[in-house]
């Protein structure tokens, strides 16, 4: 009968140890929730950094296009600035909606 005692003590201990192994396993600082965490932010922050390398290079395109293509500067400089050369008469349009 002691020994079945025994036996059952070291069946709980060995079930109590393997039970605090599995917490620590998924739920601890390093368990698998943590790595699925981290794996999802490291494709996130992945994405971002490839989104901000692409506008980095268009970017750096612009800015060669604007130092060295002197069309593309006056375009700009019209569209985005409004500017005009000298003698230049500009008519603004506006849409009347159709009743």
């Amino acid at each position: 009968m002691q020994n079945a005692g025994n036996n059952r003590k070291l069946y709980l201990i060995t079930a109590g140890c393997l039970l605090f192994i599995l917490f620590f396993t998924v739920f601890g600082e390093r368990g698998l929730l943590r790595i699925t965490e981290l794996n999802r932010e490291l494709a996130q922050l992945e994405e971002n950094s490839a989104e901000l390398k692409a506008a980095n290079t268009r970017l750096k395109e612009e800015v060669m296009l604007l130092n060295n293509d002197r069309n593309y500067l006056e375009r700009v400089a019209r569209e985005e600035l409004g500017l005009v050369k000298k003698n230049e008469v500009i008519y603004l349009f506006t849409s009347k909606k159709h009743e």
